[in-house]
């Protein structure tokens, strides 16, 4: 009885956090609709910030605090005015959700310049000796983290039903077109709704850096907690969001304390996936989920399909140049970097389809490339399968897993169908973690032989870049085909009018499952090709992080093209090892592009590169009609 309380008091404190971050969550979605997707790097910011003035710069602990808080709080306001505000103009509530992970990206890579790598721990704000109550021994710090909950709590209750701010926050929250009518600036509610969630974010770093390290990239953590718990409790519903919280606490306590720590995170996701399912708008939410709608005068931008002489001519020069590009690579030591590249273009070809032709999104995709890869692993590895047997294997599990998802999911649209991907993804990377007698857990599956096809074996970059890329061209021209035919055609009618796309006789149903199981065969592919060429393994090759890259790689490139993932995943794939100086902030700038190309181009490097041969092709035009005829 007496661990039993213990577990749950543990459970209390940890979910305290957790509702720090998730009321972070409510408090922007409310007012601006926006789920921030970058909530949990606030805390890590506020953690870091707090270390450099009290324990490097040595402040005094009050001082510090209040800095920490209020450098945080101007970064978030900063990142309102100049990112979320023109993007909750221009992108639909999807494209928002892309847009926040690509800001925790870029606060991850700024952390990494700033503080580097290592971890850092904050002293205790009261000493180390815990207090003894009713027989419990309750640490000092975890009496903080409830005090620092308890304030948050209450002046939120306080300002949102006391005062005149707070009644314009709920008007802002109910109807922002009808508290503009009345008066309300709800561009200012919305900076200061942002700003108040990222101070609140950095409470929560504050009071848990001192019995946890944290490092510049655990954003995402608690970016998932908080998600988790918000998910549960109800986006709209601040006594969810604390609810939630707690609850999670206490369940991943509970699991770590019953059953292992290694499954305290799949039971916390598994719990995750059945909320969305069952209860999208979370237990105290409200039924009336928010739609993907896009934003007045937005317009979803046509596919693109090249047309067949613009396609072949196109399709020959690749072949041309991958056929010779080993030869010229030969000695750079770039060779396996564009292998690499391969790999991520078949993933992210895919997620085109999904994507871009059929509106889903998708981030989750990575768990199908571990799924894929992984099978093939384990088969050829433990029980001695042929490599070709194997990536069937792996392509049939990812096949069979996708269709239970999207059949679980058909009821799911817009935001909450990515986040069910997300949530997808991310209980795949804690079982992958988790099973350590199959997966090899954290350190990896070691010893993958390389892929063969009878006496055919393709071992060594070069027999590698000729197997990825090749395959990658196949499913290029299997992708062109499905684009332009009546099943291609009905995605993108899906796409731009789900209504209308049913009026026509389209099976919307149908034909999103089908993307979906397209999407991730691709992925499983890839993930199977990804093992085969590394001889190895390991989760973070295959991480949620992973398919957070693959969206950014996507938008880069050009979505709903085909040839974008191309260009997307070339570059980013091969850039840092193309220009050393990069590979350092590599992750900065993949979080900066993913956000300027979301905002200022939408057609990606694609588009750009459409736009560009475009005003040339006119300048011709024009300038052969002035001239006179010789």
């Amino acid at each position: 009885m007496h661990e039993a309380v213990e577990i749950v008091l543990g459970g209390v404190f940890a979910g305290a956090v957790f509702s720090l971050v998730a009321l972070g969550f409510t408090l922007v979605f409310r007012v601006s609709g926006v789920l921030n997707l970058s909530q949990g790097a606030f805390v890590v910011l506020g953690a870091l910030a707090f270390y450099t003035f009290e324990v490097q710069l040595r402040w005094p602990l009050p001082a510090a605090f209040a800095a920490s808080l209020l450098a945080v709080a101007a970064v978030g306001a900063i990142v309102e005015v100049l990112i979320v505000r023109p993007a909750i103009r221009r992108l639909p509530t999807s494209g928002l959700l892309i847009l926040t992970a690509g800001l925790l990206t870029i606060f991850e890579g700024a952390s990494l310049l700033i503080w580097g790598s290592q971890p850092y721990a904050i002293p205790s704000f009261s000493g180390e000796q815990p207090w003894l109550v009713l027989g419990l021994r309750l640490p000092t710090q975890d009496v903080w983290i409830a005090i620092a909950e308890l304030v948050i709590v209450t002046g939120l209750w306080f300002t949102l039903t006391r005062t005149t701010l707070g009644k314009a926050l709920r008007a802002c929250a109910e109807n922002r077109d009808a508290a503009s009518l009345m008066g309300i600036d709800v561009a200012r509610m919305g900076l200061l709704s942002f700003a108040a969630g990222a101070a609140i974010g950095a409470v929560g770093g504050m009071v848990l850096g001192p019995i946890t390290s944290l490092e510049f990239d655990s954003g995402g953590y608690f970016t998932n907690s908080g998600f988790i718990a918000v998910a549960f409790g109800g986006m709209d519903s601040f006594v969810g969001a604390v609810l939630g919280g707690l609850s999670l606490g206490v369940l991943e306590q509970g699991a770590a304390g019953y059953i292992s720590s290694l499954f305290a995170n799949s039971l916390a996701f598994v719990a995750l996936l059945a909320v969305l399912l069952f209860r999208p708008s979370g237990m105290l939410g409200r039924p009336a989920a928010r739609e993907d709608a896009p934003p007045s005068g937005h317009r979803v931008a046509a596919s693109v399909v090249l047309r067949p002489r613009v396609w072949w001519g196109l399709l020959a020069a690749l072949a041309a140049l991958l056929a010779t590009a080993p030869s010229l690579l030969n000695g750079t030591g770039l060779l396996q970097s564009f292998v690499v590249a391969g790999v991520f273009f078949i993933a992210v070809l895919g997620l085109d389809l999904l994507m871009g032709f059929t509106g889903q999104v998708s981030l989750g995709n990575a768990g199908f490339m571990a799924i894929g890869g992984y099978t093939a692993a384990i088969l050829t590895t433990h029980y001695q399968v042929s490599a070709l047997a194997a990536t069937a294997g792996g392509l049939a599990l990812s096949l069979l897993t996708a269709l239970m998802l999207a059949l679980a999911t058909s009821r799911l649209r817009g935001l909450y169908m990515a986040l069910a991907t997300l949530a997808f993804g991310l209980l795949v990377d804690s079982l992958v973690v988790g099973l350590t007698d199959v997966t090899g857990g954290p350190s990896g599956l070691v010893g993958v032989p390389s892929f063969s096809i009878g006496p055919l074996e393709f071992a060594g970059d070069t027999a590698n870049f000729y197997l990825v890329w090749g395959v990658g061209l196949a499913l290029l021209v299997l992708s062109w085909n499905l684009a332009r035919s009546n099943f291609g055609r009905a995605l993108q009618a899906i796409r731009a009018d789900q209504t209308a796309a049913r009026a026509l006789g389209i099976r919307v149903s149908l034909h999103k499952t089908l993307a979906f199981m397209l999407s991730a065969g691709y992925a499983s592919l890839a993930g199977s090709l990804y093992a085969f060429d590394f001889h190895f393994l390991s989760p973070e090759m295959v991480s949620t992080a992973r398919s957070l890259e693959m969206v950014t790689m996507l938008v880069v490139g050009g979505q709903s093209t085909l040839v974008g993932p191309l260009f997307g995943a070339t570059l980013i794939t091969t850039l840092p090892t193309l220009v050393q100086p990069l590979a350092a902030v590599k992750t900065l700038a993949e979080g900066a592009l993913l956000v300027l190309i979301l905002l200022y181009a939408p057609g990606g490097i694609f588009g750009l590169l459409a736009r560009g041969a475009g005003r040339l092709s006119s300048r011709v035009r024009a300038r052969s009609v002035r001239e006179p005829a010789t």
